[in-house]
């Protein structure tokens, strides 16, 4: 049985709306072409019944805004019906390039805004959807999960509000640390590995690598990340190392403790291609400071994967290490602003994530589980013996 007809054993929860605030604009229309598409082509004795009223459309995407006054207040608002909808909303907190005016004076737009223009969409559809579903890739203040001093938990705090406010399930990708669901246990917060699709673009755009363990080792940065390193490791069969941040607890810079050395455990990476994984680049110094470690080693090229790709302190030192031969590609992906100075970095390689997202709302639209998409590994293992890189351990 095709994915197409298994999903349309089931009866849609309701009309399908996707609402794409300004700062996910350009991913939620990627969306919203793939769902017009295979919505159109799809074949169902039921298409014609009650039940799939408003099934296949030009468009999912419904009309929403958040207009701003003077002063820097806002509203939101919806101008077409969304009563028993299945809802959908789409929200990059980290986009700093969308701005507005306060007393005149030019704003960017910060994750604290995007959160709560999120919350005024929700707010203005009154409960009035059959279910609300928020799909946002970099979880607003994620890195904010535990408390280890006196401190606020925001992170807790937003997503206890978010359902509080009737939002039935979260989506999110790559969360820092997937425990903060334990602040909304009786609710859905599903946390989204893009594995598959790093694999794929990989193999895409390297047409010369070698995914086996005498050629390749996969080497988590920090401790932080090494449940996402064994599983990619794993998965493929490669080996694995890692590196801890020795830090100095005496002192606190720009909100954190110094990182003072990186020691590496692991195994010799002398000759091998070496796959860095994390889930986001923020200023890159560690993962600058990492690839000078494992280049120190004498490993061979050095690719870097990362899902989201904040580049805080600009291109700069990356552009340096890739003439200098340190980096040879840097993988992340479309789920948050990029700016179109690094869609034409020479070492850059996007990893669009649109159809992924696109096949998360249409399983769940017709509730449909979609365990079989959060677990890829059929599909990893797939994609590798079809690119004869089949030597992967089948663990």
């Amino acid at each position: 049985m095709s994915k197409h007809e298994k999903i349309v054993e089931t009866i849609p929860v309701g009309p399908l709306g996707i609402i794409a605030l300004e700062s996910s604009s350009d991913l939620g229309k990627k969306v919203n072409e793939y769902l017009v598409e295979w919505r159109n082509e799809r074949e169902s004795e039921h298409k014609a019944t009650i039940a799939f009223t408003g099934y296949q459309r030009d468009s999912y995407l419904l009309n929403a805004c958040c207009p701003r006054f003077g002063t820097g207040e806002a509203k939101g608002m919806i101008k077409e019906s969304v009563r028993g909808s299945d809802l959908y909303l789409l929200v990059d907190v980290t986009n700093y390039s969308l701005s507005y005016t306060v007393c005149g004076h030019t704003n960017h737009m910060s994750p604290d805004d995007h959160y709560q223009d999120l919350k005024r969409i929700i707010a203005a559809v009154g409960g009035k959807a059959r279910r609300i579903t928020v799909i946002m890739p970099y979880l607003y203040e994620g890195r904010q999960h535990r408390r280890t001093s006196r401190e606020s938990l925001d992170c807790a705090l937003a997503l206890q509000e978010l359902t509080h406010m009737g939002v039935d399930s979260i989506i999110t990708f790559d969360a820092h640390d997937p425990r903060v669901q334990n602040a909304i246990p009786l609710r859905s917060l599903e946390t989204v590995a893009p594995t598959y699709q790093f694999i794929k673009a990989l193999l895409n755009h390297v047409p010369d690598i070698k995914l086996d363990a005498d050629h390749m080792m996969i080497i988590s940065p920090d401790e932080g990340g090494m449940s996402r390193a064994v599983y990619y490791a794993n998965v493929m069969g490669l080996d694995m190392g890692m590196f801890y941040k020795r830090r100095d607890y005496t002192k606190i810079v720009n909100g954190r403790n110094p990182i003072v050395a990186h020691e590496f455990l692991g195994t010799d990476v002398e000759g091998k291609d070496i796959l860095i994984i994390d889930d986001m680049i923020s200023s890159g110094e560690s993962i600058l400071d990492v690839a000078t470690e494992l280049k120190r080693r004498k490993a061979n090229r050095i690719f870097v994967a990362s899902t989201f790709g904040l580049f805080t302190n600009g291109f700069e030192k990356f552009d340096e290490a890739y003439e200098n031969g340190l980096l040879y590609r840097v993988l992340t992906t479309n789920l948050i602003y990029q700016t179109p100075e690094l869609l034409t970095k020479p070492y850059y390689i996007n990893v669009d994530m649109s159809k992924y997202i696109a096949l998360i709302i249409d399983t769940m639209n017709h509730d449909n589980s979609i365990s079989g998409l959060l677990n890829p590994i059929a599909r990893i293992h797939n994609i590798l013996d079809k690119y004869g890189q089949g030597t992967h351990n089948m663990q």
